[in-house]
Formats: structure tokens, sequence, C-alpha cells
């Protein structure tokens, strides 16, 4: 790997994760942090870790390591990718209830997942007259890339997901409860508790993109892919394109949607403070906020620069 690369790993695994070895994880990761240049989010819950890393290669597979050792027999799975620069300024440590919150504790997906699909079987899937395809992801994800013929739940967060299904779901199926339903996500975590619910809800021939995005653009040669745009993910990257490099777009930091270079040259846009999103969101109160904060952070990139040319 070239000098000043950095490794991404996205990961994830449900298990019993004991408080002692939460703890003792946590106190590593910070050691190895305040040593070392790494960088990422990790959340971790009762049920298991959830997150990205970035840090030089030999860092990540010691991190990686630590908490193989943790998690033990159950899978890890991992998506990696590089960068020339930090997608993160620092590591993030979050403990939560859930690894990734949806509101429904009493699902377990050690238990009653739906059934994987690889990358290489994943077109014959959802080609099929047959199977109907929802992206479990959010509207604003969703909105620059996704599978063809997909349906968007157009939901804000996960969490809105459940009531979707039972507010939608069956008009999607009609009457041919045999239908297959293909789901998919960014890496694959959010289809775990997407097809443990509809199993639990009694639904049939659930299946989902094993790895998620990530692992089938990975895989797929751009010339057979069935996904269009780019990737959103949630760093300083916003956007993968097919061959997993940081695509096109850029952040709103106002309102957080992800923005093309198209929408960057339209009139409502004014970097930092609005975008044709949210022209009609905010107060001019807020925007003068967002001009101040705006201001700071342009001082800081002229700092940095003037630092890289020394």
């Amino acid at each position: 790997m070239k000098k000043n690369n950095y490794k991404i790993v996205s990961l994830y695994s449900f298990f019993s994760f004991q408080e002692n070895s939460i703890i003792e994880l946590k106190q590593n990761l910070l050691r190895i942090e305040k040593e070392n240049d790494l960088s990422g989010l990790l959340i971790i819950a009762s049920e298991g870790i959830n997150g990205t890393i970035c840090a030089e290669e030999k860092i990540i597979e010691n991190i990686l390591n630590l908490i193989k050792n943790i998690v033990g027999n159950n899978q890890l799975n991992i998506k990696v990718s590089y960068s020339k620069e930090k997608i993160f300024k620092k590591l993030k440590l979050k403990i939560k209830n859930e690894i990734v919150t949806m509101g429904v504790p009493e699902i377990n997906p050690l238990e009653d997942a739906g059934t994987y699909i690889d990358s290489f079987n994943w077109n014959k899937l959802i080609k099929d007259k047959d199977t109907i395809v929802i992206d479990t992801r959010n509207h604003y994800e969703v909105s620059i890339g996704s599978f063809k013929k997909s349906i968007n739940p157009n939901t804000k967060n996960f969490s809105e997901f459940p009531q979707w299904v039972d507010n939608n779901l069956d008009n999607h199926l009609g009457n041919e409860n045999s239908k297959n339903i293909a789901m998919f996500c960014t890496g694959g975590i959010r289809c775990e508790k997407a097809t443990t619910l509809l199993k639990n809800k009694g639904y049939k021939n659930i299946f989902h993109l094993k790895g998620g995005i990530l692992k089938y653009l990975e895989d797929i040669s751009k010339e057979e892919s069935l996904f269009e745009g780019e990737c959103f993910v949630f760093d300083k990257r916003v956007a993968l394109d097919h061959e997993l490099k940081k695509g096109s777009y850029s952040i709103c930091h106002a309102c957080g949607m992800p923005i093309s270079i198209e929408d960057q040259t339209k009139v409502e846009y004014i970097e930092g403070i609005q975008c044709h999103f949210c022209i009609n969101k905010f107060t001019d109160e807020d925007r003068k906020r967002f001009e101040e904060r705006q201001k700071q952070i342009n001082k800081l990139k002229v700092k940095n620069q003037e630092i890289s040319n020394n």
C-alpha cells in the first residue's frame, strides 16, 4: 500500500457482547488511537458491534484481531476499501441499546434472519419476475443510487421501516404471497434485522444481499452491474462509485442531504448555508449561524493548507 494511504474497514457482527468485554475493547481502542493515527465510528451494544475504522494497514489488522477474539465463532462481516485521506476526524465509540436502531428489541438476527444471496447470484434473483426488491436504506441514501426497479420505502431513518412494512408491504405483494422478497442495504447489517422482522411477521421467501451494496460493487464488474448511481456512505467521502472510490457527491452542511456537482451550480446553493433541498427549511437566524460556522471551516482549511505547504 502506498504511503499515506488509509485502509478502511466496515464491519459488523451480531453476538452476545458481555459488559466486561465491552469495557476491555473500549480501553484497548482508545489506547491504540492515542498511539496511532486511527479514526472511525464504532457502535457497541449487548447485541454486537457495528461501524467503520480507518488507519494504516497494520493498525487495522491489530484492531480486527482484537475484535475477532471477542466475537469468537460468530462471523465478523468485513468490507474493505482504501482512501488517500482520513475519512473521519477522530475515533468515536458509542455504546447504545442496538448496533443498528430499528426499535424492535424482540427480534434476533442470529436466530431468524433471511437467506443470504451472494453478489454473483443477486442479479439472477432480482431479475426474476416473481421477486420484489426492497431498498432498506434511508431516502437520502436511495436518492443518489440504487438497484434497478427496487422499491424505495422513503424512510427518514431505519426505525421507520417496521411501520412501512405494516402499511405497505402487502400492497406490493398483492395476492401473490409466493413472491420472493429480496432486500439490500449498504453493508448488510440493516437487512439482518429487516429480514428477521419479516420472517417474524410470517412472510416467506425472504432473501438479502450478503455484504450489501459495498460487497456487490467489489465483486461485480461495472458492465454486469445492475446498481445505478453511487453508494452513500456515512463518512467524509459521502458516496462511492463502482470502483469503491470517492464519488461525485458532497454534503450540504445545513441539511445533511447529498448534493451533486450540478446541485452546487444552482442559484439556491451557498456552501455551508443552504441548498435547493433546504432553502425553505431554515430561518435567517439559522443561516447566520451556518455562515459563521462556514467562515471558521474556511479559516481552518487555509491554515491547514499553509501548514502542508511548509
